[in-house]
């Protein structure tokens, strides 16, 4: 399928071409390139036209650029003033020409999550367009715009932030029709003005709704009223979710299974019960807030709470797994809680619940009673509080389930002093040395939690929990 073609890239770019081609994707990475990509030029950590004949040679039909490389023939080439402003003129056409409903989703929590639960939802009401990885930034915004295809029925744009102004460009940008906010909570503190700060940027959103637009935002937070200022400032519509009376769509009432959470809820006056097959309060809070998206797009319902329900996270989000580790007796096997793909404050007090509130299993290992164990790492982007925030996490009533907490990084060193004597686990400076001895930590029975900022690169730990399993004698492997 065509995405685009030179005549089309050229005028949506203001850019100029040596030839006709045309091009099924768009990429900014040689190493995921796919044949018939356009191959984007972008100046990040390394100049992507160093990497320019490379993507030609791996298939890229064509590359955005802003000269031309050594030694590559121009006529596969769309040359452009800047490469950063080409690829946003061309996630601007994408949406201009689409006929999708669209909408904008932020939060310093759990906008990622409801990404994927609103490509699930919507994904039974039509063809839907949302980006595969969390492509929330100054250059994944309009990424995920320009390889949007014109006919899809929705479009779903993640939008992020690390600094102040971020977000309002990048929402006028995607035009959404709705947009929501999950929650605000601290994150990027250091390069804010407190809470209040990241609520003003985050209710940015906003700024980019289209005529008529639609804002669904959590009723329940201390910040709400900043949130909803900016949003009837901008909105036709607002919709509240969230836990407490008042809210537009409201939970009345939350069972968290070992895999799934099963919710009573009202939209207004009509009761409604979905499940969300990962558990976790937070999940059914943001399921809510997904079903306030597709009513407000005029979505049928029960199909919204059918495909609810047969949504999981991915991997370093949430997923959870069982691991054998013996192929003949199954039984001896534990449970791991992937959630290592970012943390703050409030995500870490979340997936800490979900943790406290999960059943090991006794007498299938070598400590008999099976215990909650928790690999976390340091939080960042927290400013002059990051010491406090750390230090804190030892004080949530969820800690008082967990069995064992084995700390990375200098800032949860904090959390490991302020553990009680039987709950500190291991502390190490980084992933790589923790990863080295998880063997000889984890048994069947054991449930755990793997957790902390990107940076903190706990995928290792992760890796290593999961090379500890075995297939099942007469699996598939």
């Amino acid at each position: 399928m065509t995405l685009w073609t030179s005549n089309e890239a050229a005028a949506a770019t203001g850019g100029k071409v040596f030839s006709d081609w045309q091009v099924s994707g768009v990429s900014i990475d040689t190493r995921t390139i796919e044949p018939g990509d356009l191959f984007v030029a972008l100046k990040a950590a390394r100049d992507g036209h160093d990497f320019v004949a490379q993507a030609l040679a791996n298939g890229a039909a064509a590359a955005l650029v802003s000269r031309i490389p050594e030694g590559v023939d121009p006529e596969r080439l769309l040359l452009v003033e800047d490469v950063q402003s080409g690829l946003e003129s061309l996630g601007r056409a994408g949406r201009a020409r689409t006929r999708a409903r669209v909408v904008g989703v932020t939060g310093s929590v759990g906008k990622t999550s409801s990404k994927e639960m609103l490509r699930k939802v919507l994904g039974a009401q039509g063809s839907v367009h949302a980006a595969e990885k969390s492509y929330n930034n100054h250059w994944g915004v309009p990424l995920t715009l320009a390889r949007m295809p014109a006919d899809v029925d929705f479009a779903v744009i993640e939008i992020g932030m690390n600094h102040p102004g971020e977000i309002g460009p990048l929402s006028r940008m995607a035009r959404p029709h709705v947009a929501m906010i999950t929650i605000v909570a601290p994150a990027h503190l250091a390069a804010f003005d407190g809470l209040e700060g990241i609520a003003r940027e985050k209710a940015a959103i906003f700024d980019g709704l289209e005529p008529g637009g639609i804002a669904v935002v959590n009723g329940d937070l201390s910040v709400t009223p900043i949130l909803l200022d900016a949003a009837r400032a901008h909105a036709a519509r607002i919709i509240t979710f969230g836990e407490t009376r008042g809210n537009h769509h409201r939970v009345e009432d939350v069972t968290i299974c070992d895999t799934t959470t099963v919710v009573q809820a009202r939209a207004w006056r009509t009761p409604m019960l979905y499940k969300v097959s990962v558990p976790g309060r937070h999940y059914a809070v943001n399921g809510l807030g997904v079903l306030a998206v597709a009513h407000a797009l005029g979505c049928d319902r029960a199909l919204a709470v059918a495909a609810l329900g047969q949504w999981y996270p991915g991997e370093g989000r949430g997923l959870r797994e069982e691991l054998f580790l013996d192929a003949v007796e199954t039984q001896n096997a534990l449970e791991l809680i992937d959630d290592a793909y970012n943390a703050n404050p409030a995500s870490l007090s979340a997936s800490l619940e979900v943790l406290a509130g999960a059943h090991p299993r006794n007498d299938v290992g070598r400590h008999k009673r099976g215990r909650r164990i928790a690999y976390i790492g340091d939080m960042k982007e927290l400013g002059e509080a990051e010491i406090a925030l750390h230090t804190a996490l030892a004080d949530l009533p969820a800690m008082r389930q967990i069995d064992v907490v084995h700390c990375v990084g200098p800032l949860m060193h904090e959390l490991w002093r302020a553990l009680p004597e039987e709950k500190q686990g291991r502390w190490t400076e980084d992933s790589a040395k923790m990863a080295e001895r998880v063997r000889q930590d984890l048994d069947a029975g054991d449930v755990v939690l793997v957790k902390g900022s990107l940076s903190m690169q706990l995928a290792r730990v992760v890796d290593a929990i999961r090379r500890m399993g075995v297939s099942p004698a007469g699996g598939n492997g």
